[in-house]
């Protein structure tokens, strides 16, 4: 199969690694033609994912120089918030029958819609998502992964699931794309509350109380927009959010122990190197829950240390201020 990864990420360089194992015929797109002679060159991505060889057969280009026109599958290995730019620009290149592949996870800000639905919009065609505890740095030395992908049409998430499953890295299908799409955006803003309780110095009892009730908030949130139950159980769920919460690798949750120690938005995004997902799903999850009328303490926690309103230590007093409540009876 052609493939075209755009976006040369960790994500974007590992996933396209991936690919190449499975025997497909892989060109990875960057941003800038200096980006693209850089990987070219040397097929390694220091900066993104240092200590990993690219395989020999990936070709980088610069997206400018691309030509989408014989790619069988175009896979968006960028932020959420450029999936919308990068789709238009797709639209008029991609063959007929392509698949598409999403490995965003968020909502694009004002719109509050998921990424599979943005490049609907923008190409006219169908999407399917990729989502699950698959960092990186991981899966790109071959540790073991799995992962979940979704569309509503099955024979895509079917083929896609052949073409990508190997003995390092096993894919399920599943058909609630709202839902596993859902549980991609909302673990990372609650990533970096995980990071701000870490960041404050607080132990094993503060970060498994805020996993197990971000849950309930995830819950009811995602239930509303008609994802099924099982899905917050899932690798979607309940397995993306241990690995983001916990890993080393995380970016969110990384953040969160900076935003803990006074360091602004901005400066994160500066000292972490990369987009942080976090940052900008905790402004559409505010947007979301308000308009839905869902309670969201901890992802609103979070939009408010971000927006300047509070500090790590009010949010703490905040959370446990709330009215005591029975668990099962919200």
């Amino acid at each position: 199969m052609r493939a075209t990864v755009i976006g040369s990420g960790s994500w974007g360089s590992g996933f396209a690694r991936l690919l190449v194992r499975r025997g497909h015929d892989v060109q990875v797109l960057a941003v800038t033609r200096e980006e693209a002679a850089q990987l070219q060159a040397t097929h390694e991505n220091p900066h993104f994912l240092p200590g990993v060889h690219l395989p020999d057969e990936i070709g980088f280009l610069a997206m400018e120089d691309a030509d989408l026109t014989r790619s069988e599958l175009l896979v968006y290995a960028v932020p959420t918030q450029a999936v919308r730019e990068v789709a238009a620009w797709v639209a008029p290149q991609r063959a007929e029958g392509a698949l598409q592949l999403s490995l965003a996870k968020g909502y694009e800000i004002g719109s509050l819609k998921r990424p599979t639905q943005v490049i609907e919009e923008e190409t006219g065609a169908g999407a399917a998502a990729l989502s699950g505890p698959n960092h990186a740095e991981e899966v790109s030395k071959d540790m073991p992964s799995a992962t979940v992908i979704a569309a509503v049409d099955e024979a895509m998430t079917l083929a896609l699931q052949a073409a990508i499953t190997s003995d390092t890295f096993r894919v399920y299908t599943n058909d609630d794309v709202v839902g596993v799409e859902f549980c991609g955006a909302v673990k990372n803003p609650i990533a970096v509350a995980v990071g701000m309780s870490d960041g404050l110095g607080f132990g094993d009892n503060s970060r498994a109380s805020l996993i197990t009730r971000s849950i309930a908030e995830m819950t009811r949130l995602g239930m509303i927009q008609g994802a099924h139950i099982a899905t917050f159980t899932g690798l979607a769920g309940i397995g993306d959010l241990i690995a983001t919460c916990t890993s080393r690798h995380s970016r969110n949750r990384l953040a969160g122990e900076l935003l803990a120690k006074g360091a602004s938005p901005a400066e994160v995004e500066h000292e972490v190197g990369q987009v942080v997902e976090g940052l900008h799903t905790a402004y559409a999850l505010h947007d979301l829950a308000a308009r839905l009328g869902i309670e969201m303490p901890v992802t609103e926690n979070v939009y408010q240390v971000l927006e300047g309103n509070r500090t790590p230590q009010e949010c703490v007093a905040d959370l446990m201020g709330r009215t005591p409540k029975r668990e099962r009876h919200e």
